[in-house]
């Protein structure tokens, strides 16, 4: 077992806690989380084993326990398993994989099992957790963590969740993203930032106007977003530690930013030569290049994950679709057929799917479509229950944050897997809150 230091960025070891090879780890086939017709994984999490049986290791360990159980719970493949249902005990016989009875979780239909252990430490804990597959009766994961702070625990916790998903599915998951977003503020509209699964939100701007669209760097580092802060829509380009930026005011509207995979740089709308067209900007606002050279309204740029194509929605047909196109050769294309108004494209971070809005019979839904144009008809994601819309992907691609009416009328976000499952409230906060943007998973865990 290595020990884990969470205040010393070099010690992030990764030896199992027995002699168990990388070999051992891939003999459970990885979850195709893009499978739409997926069914979830039973997973069973047992309670955490007090070392010293102290009441604080009891307390953390039950709260520990509870956060590694949302934190699954979340992905949407796997299946928490009911402790109920639980015929042994490891906190009580022993959490190492020579203590364990596998017959106890096969039995109940369990397909993996997760035991942990907490040992206070001179004011900090140490946690140990053990990921196993019961099946194979073989260890596929164990970490040790040391020096961790109460108030590291759930990190602590969303770490070990960050590899186990890598051993699971040869990603790394959500666990390290956040979501930034828009939520009104006595009458004006903010912008957030919360952790992946919608906890700790925190203000990020406090303009006391309109502030829309947020949207993250590739790092992290940089947050990009429109403000009427000076009395018309302007792009503003922040670090969120660091106290710089720009702003991007040219005459006219300056609106809806992406940055470029990879780089700093952004796309984005400006219309200071009398229409509205999408350009290619530095991080300081400076121009590099006109993108889109056509008539009508050109807006909502995104790019694709390799940064070499940008979609967008464009009136130049006579109604709003999405078209691609392609940032060296200039060549552009209509991707979007069925439907008169279809807007907002959203790349999968594979680059093989556009989730979008589209307007049917005068309801506002989400849809994906594949960009192989012979990859068949688009696929409606939410339907009956109210208008949906902002589609944003996990990092990982097995979720979709968006914003939807669908309670009462009021404005909140929402999370779905990415075949349009398990639909549920992704927050709980005053106002409302729209314009979700899904950042990727660059926390190093280093902290």
């Amino acid at each position: 077992m290595k020990h884990y230091s969470m205040a010393t960025a070099t010690l992030v070891g990764i030896l199992l806690l027995l002699s168990v090879t990388s070999a051992v780890a891939k003999e459970y086939d990885y979850i195709n989380i893009s499978d739409p017709f997926l069914k979830k994984t039973p997973i069973a999490v047992t309670r955490f084993k007090a070392f010293n049986t102290a009441e604080d290791e009891i307390r953390e360990g039950a709260r520990a326990e509870q956060i590694l159980r949302d934190a699954l719970d979340f992905t949407g493949y796997l299946e928490v398993m009911n402790a109920n249902a639980f015929l042994s005990d490891p906190a009580e016989t022993g959490i190492a994989l020579g203590q364990i009875n596998f017959r106890d979780w096969t039995g109940i239909g369990a397909d993996l099992l997760i035991t942990g252990g907490i040992k206070a430490e001179q004011g900090l804990y140490m946690l140990e957790l053990r990921l196993f597959d019961t099946l194979n009766t073989k260890l596929l994961l164990g970490r040790r963590y040391h020096s961790v702070g109460k108030e590291k625990i759930r990190s602590t916790i969303h770490r070990f969740c960050s590899e186990l998903s890598f051993e699971l599915t040869g990603n790394y998951g959500v666990f390290g993203s956040q979501i930034s977003f828009v939520s009104t503020v006595n009458g004006n509209k903010e912008i957030y930032i919360a952790d992946f699964d919608g906890h700790n939100p925190r203000r990020i701007t406090r303009h006391n106007s309109i502030s829309l669209s947020p949207a993250w760097s590739h790092d992290g580092q940089w947050l990009a977003y429109v403000s009427y802060a000076q009395g018309k829509p302007d792009i503003f380009i922040k670090h969120l530690k660091e106290n710089r930026g720009a702003i991007v005011n040219y005459d006219g509207m300056n609106i809806a930013p992406d940055w470029m995979p990879d780089q700093l740089k952004l796309a984005a709308t400006l219309s200071f030569s009398g229409s509205q067209e999408i350009y290619l900007l530095t991080k300081k606002g400076e121009i590099i290049k006109r993108v889109t050279k056509s008539w009508g309204v050109n807006v909502s740029p995104r790019f694709s994950p390799d940064g070499k194509q940008i979609a967008f929605t464009s009136s130049r047909g006579g109604t709003p679709q999405i078209y691609i196109q392609n940032l060296e050769t200039g060549e552009v294309g209509r991707v979007t057929f069925e439907g008169r108004y279809n807007t907002s494209p959203a790349w999968s971070p594979d680059g093989k799917k556009i989730a979008y809005v589209g307007i049917e019979k005068n309801r506002i839904n989400i849809f994906v479509m594949s960009v192989d144009p012979g990859a068949g008809a688009p696929v409606q994601l939410t339907m009956d229950q109210g208008d949906n819309e902002d589609p944003t992907w996990s990092p990982d691609g097995s979720l979709i944050a968006f914003k939807s009416n669908r309670q009462g009328g009021v404005s909140r976000l929402f999370v779905m897997t990415a075949a349009g499952k398990d639909q549920r409230r992704l927050l709980h906060m005053k106002g409302q809150q729209s314009q979700p943007s899904w950042s990727a998973a660059f926390k190093t865990w280093d902290d």
